[in-house]
């Protein structure tokens, strides 16, 4: 059986949403940074023990929340002694207008995956990208290279729409799978 962790910060709830469709999805167990940029009691040694790390921040100023950045920085002891190298890594994230250099973020999470030595994991998911393709399709936003989502900033998290989370679940589901294959 594999371990898939989802290490995730979330400052208005939207990434929390996001984190939780995605670990349905890839039957993970959910770690989260808290206000201060800290992990739980246990989430290091969790993070050591999985198999897969999806990774999940909203987008602030065009890349992650200074907490997840806390914990980018903090993974450096993991990163010395290539603690997480060939681990599976995958990653989402959640801003208020469509574009909100969402990318940048996800490009973030790469780059860190990346440094850790790790295997990336995209969508899979075709864009909805037809004139009939309305706001509430799978992957409506258009990522390829890890889930994203759109909530309006006067939206609470409760009125995120279906579609979104649904894109993070099968994006979760995904990971689990490919994590049963790539450990074989």
């Amino acid at each position: 059986m594999s371990k898939i962790a989802v290490v995730f910060h979330s400052g208005y709830g939207h990434t929390q949403r996001m984190a939780q469709a995605v670990a349905e999805g890839a039957g993970a167990e959910l770690v989260a940074i808290d206000a201060e940029g800290n992990l739980p009691a246990g989430g290091w040694e969790c993070l050591a023990a999985a198999d897969a790390i999806i990774m999940g921040s909203p987008t602030y100023m065009g890349s992650v929340s200074w907490q997840f950045k806390k914990f980018a920085d903090a993974s450096s002891k993991p990163w010395f002694a290539q603690e997480w190298k060939d681990k599976l890594f995958a990653g989402f994230t959640n801003s208020a207008t469509m574009n909100g250099d969402k990318l940048s973020t996800l490009h973030y999470l790469f780059t860190l995956a990346m440094q850790h030595g790790g295997v990336w994991v995209g969508t899979g998911m075709m864009p909805a990208n037809t004139k009939a393709a309305q706001r509430n399709d799978l992957n409506y936003v258009g990522s390829f290279c890890g889930a994203m989502a759109t909530s309006p900033a006067d939206g609470g998290a409760d009125e995120m729409l279906p579609g979104d989370l649904e894109t993070a679940r099968l994006f979760g589901q995904r990971v689990a799978d490919l994590t049963v294959r790539y450990r074989r």
